[in-house]
């Protein structure tokens, strides 16, 4: 009952941080890469390519082709707002498509991209990020070899939306790929979580943070290779963005077929993401990282793979977290700093939309 003079609840405008699962229309979860975006895979794009599709439709895929092994990958970028502490949608642009290639082993050659711009968007924007991949995939030693650009009416899109693709060369003996992960395999974090997603809520209206987080955006190429550089026999790379840690980590477990045991309390959390998630409600595990991988290698490689990482730039804060286990196949569960476990489920929807 409303008190005389209230106003009417409009609850058609609601918006349940977790969308049902049988909701007949798109809604933001499917974008977030968890268990939604992989239903809208399996059961809406998988059957309507149908006998076009590769089975596998991973973020980057392996072809043979004249001799060569070549990975392919393809990803789009959305960020809002555009710019943000560590980096702006052209770094994101540049970076996530190497580290697709990289996370299969290869070495990024050539990227390709596509700009969906708005009309009314100043020109000096669109030149700024446009700067912004060219310094990054100079930086990456990738060249940008060819694109497409397409406007759309104003308030029918979001400044700069942006589409990157990539083909890397694959040497021979290489083998990365979720399925291989093995009971046994130590799981390795190259560093501190949790940054970029925190890093890009920082900016959004109405939220500050007492101490800053920059984004940890950046190509991880070099020091996958490094790791191959060891001799050891690398099973797994994943660069956990969309669904952090939590959805790489069920995404591998579900693939291989395996469980995962975590120790929470290696995993590398700076205070000032702990301290913004707990502000906010969220759960690190889940938070968006853009300059991070997660890797399978056996319990016999893992000294020698941690010594060369924690030799690179970008693995200085390298970690053990965990170990590839035999027992509840399919499901990642953690070790709690008082002693009990809890399980790291695969997210439904997203934290937070719009991320990358």
């Amino acid at each position: 009952m409303l008190e005389d003079g209230a106003a009417a609840i409009d609850m058609e405008s609601w918006v349940c941080p977790l969308p049902l699962r049988d909701a007949p229309n798109i809604v933001m979860g499917h974008g977030g890469g968890g268990a939604m975006s992989g239903e809208l895979i399996e059961h809406l794009f998988l059957p309507a390519f149908g006998p076009a599709a590769e089975a596998g439709m991973g973020d980057s895929a392996v072809v043979s082709i004249g001799g060569a092994r070549l990975a392919f990958t393809t990803d789009s970028f959305v960020v809002k707002p555009l710019r943000f502490p560590g980096g702006s949608i052209g770094e994101l642009a540049i970076n996530g498509t190497v580290n697709d290639l990289a996370m299969s082993g290869a070495r990024p050659i050539v990227l390709a991209t596509a700009f969906i711009l708005e009309e009314g968007t100043p020109l000096a924007e669109i030149a700024g990020i446009a700067s912004a991949m060219g310094t990054a995939a100079l930086g990456a030693g990738v060249k940008l070899v060819t694109g497409d650009t397409k406007v759309v009416d104003a308030g029918h899109g979001d400044g700069i939306f942006v589409n990157t693709s990539g083909i890397g060369l694959i040497d021979a003996g290489i083998d990365i790929r979720p399925q291989r992960a093995r009971p046994g395999d130590v799981v390795i974090v190259s560093g501190e979580i949790g940054m970029h997603g925190v890093a890009v809520l920082s900016c959004r209206e109405g939220l500050e943070f007492v101490t800053s987080v920059c984004s940890d955006t950046a190509p991880l190429h070099g020091l996958v290779a490094a790791m191959l550089g060891t001799g050891a026999d690398v099973h797994v790379l994943r660069d956990p963005t969309r669904g952090g840690m939590a959805a790489a980590l069920n995404e591998i477990a579900r693939a291989a077929g395996v469980g995962v045991t975590l120790d929470e309390r290696m995993i590398p959390i700076p205070q000032p993401v702990r301290d913004a998630c707990g502000l906010l409600g969220l759960d690190p595990m889940y938070v968006a990282n853009e300059g991070k991988l997660v890797a399978f290698v056996p319990a016999a490689d893992a000294d020698r793979v941690l010594e060369a990482m924690r030799g690179h730039p970008l693995g200085v804060r390298a970690e053990a977290v965990g170990v590839c286990v035999s027992d509840h196949p399919g499901m990642v569960v953690a070790r709690t700093a008082l002693g009990g476990t809890r399980v790291v489920d695969l997210p439904a929807g997203e934290q937070l939309p719009r991320i990358c």
